[in-house]
C-alpha cells in the first residue's frame, strides 16, 4: 500500500498521479477552548507512507467531476471539490478538472484521509493550472477546509500548535506503525462539543528544532473519551494492549503501536487481520506529495 508511482506521472489516458498520504498523532493535547469554539491544540503530525491516491486530468470546460467508488460522501460536498472550486477564483481562463480517487483509508479513521486529499488537489492544481500560488497561500486556503489540511500541504511532519496550523517542521524518528481500524466512525464534533473532553491539558514546550530532540510524547486527550463512547474501539485497544503501548490517533478510531522494524509490524499484524483491517506503514518525514 506504499506509494510506488512517482508524483505527476500520466496514465493511458492522461491523468497525472498525485499521493494523499495519511498522517498520526503521536502527541494530541488540548489547552482550552476559543470563544469562536474552536480548540486551542498541541499536537504532533507524524506522516506515513500510506495512504489514497487522487488522478487528475485538466479540462477547458470549467467543469469539476470525480470519479470515485467512496460514496459515504456526496461529490459536492467532498473536499476534493471544495478545494479545486477554492482554486477556481484565482485561473485566468476557463479551467476545470476530472479526478479520480482511489480510497483506501477509512472515514472517520483518524489518519487524516479527507484533509490529505483536499491538500493534495490545492498542491496538484495550483501546478496543473499554472496558478503559481506559494506555499503559505494555499495553507491559508486549506485552514478555512479543516484544522488538518495545512500540514499536508506543508508537506512535513510538524509539531503544531494554534488549531493546528501553526506549524514547525520536526524531523521524527521513521518508527513502523501497526494501524487497527475498529470498524467504526467517530464522529469529530460529538468528541470536541462532548462536556466530558478534557480542556486543560498542561502545554508542553518544543525545545526540538529538526536537529534536536523531541518532547516527551504519547498522549491523547481524546483517548481515554472515546474509549468509553465507542466498545468496539476499547475492545481493539485492550486486546492490542498485550502488545506494547497503544495510541488513539486523533479523534478518530484508529489505534496504532509503535515498532522498530517491519518484521515485528508484519507479526502483530497477522494476529490482527482476521478481526480488523489493519494496515502497515513506516512514518516519513517528508511528503512524497512534496517530492
Amino acid at each position: 500500500m506504499s506509494f510506488t508511482v512517482a508524483t505527476g506521472s500520466l496514465d493511458e489516458q492522461g491523468y497525472s498521479y498525485w499521493p494523499s498520504p495519511a498522517k498520526l498523532n503521536l502527541e494530541l493535547r488540548v489547552l482550552g477552548q476559543r470563544p469562536d469554539g474552536y480548540h486551542e491544540l498541541q499536537t504532533l503530525f507524524q506522516l506515513l507512507d500510506i495512504g489514497d491516491d487522487i488522478w487528475i486530468k485538466t479540462n477547458e470546460s470549467g467543469e469539476l467531476t470525480l470519479d470515485s467508488e467512496y460514496s459515504e460522501v456526496p461529490s459536492e460536498q467532498n473536499l476534493i471539490i471544495k478545494a479545486a472550486r477554492m482554486l477556481q477564483p484565482f485561473c485566468t481562463s476557463v479551467s476545470g478538472a476530472d479526478i479520480k480517487l482511489t480510497k483506501r483509508l477509512p472515514s472517520g479513521a483518524g489518519l487524516g484521509g479527507g484533509s490529505s486529499n483536499a491538500a493534495t488537489t490545492l498542491v496538484a492544481l495550483n501546478q496543473l493550472w499554472n496558478l503559481h500560488l506559494d506555499q503559505q497561500q494555499l495553507i491559508d486556503l486549506g485552514r478555512q477546509l479543516g484544522a488538518d489540511v495545512p500540514v499536508f500541504v506543508n508537506g512535513h511532519s510538524a509539531w503544531a500548535e494554534g488549531i493546528g496550523e501553526l506549524l514547525t517542521n520536526t524531523d521524527i524518528p521513521e518508527k513502523w506503525y501497526l494501524i487497527v481500524y475498529p470498524n467504526v466512525h467517530v464522529n469529530t464534533g460529538k468528541i470536541f462539543s462532548h462536556s466530558a473532553l478534557t480542556r486543560n491539558d498542561k502545554p508542553i514546550k518544543l525545545r526540538a528544532t529538526r536537529e534536536g530532540s523531541l518532547p516527551e510524547v504519547g498522549y491523547n486527550a481524546m483517548q481515554t473519551l472515546v474509549l468509553e463512547l465507542y466498545p468496539e474501539i476499547k475492545e481493539a485497544f485492550e486486546h492490542l494492549s498485550q502488545y506494547g503501548k497503544v495510541m488513539l490517533t486523533g479523534t478518530g478510531s484508529c489505534l496504532f503501536l509503535t515498532f522498530d522494524n517491519e518484521r515485528e509490524v508484519r507479526k502483530i499484524a497477522a494476529l490482527c487481520k482476521q478481526r480488523w483491517l489493519t494496515l502497515e506503514a513506516r512514518g516519513i518525514n517528508t511528503s512524497p506529495l512534496i517530492k
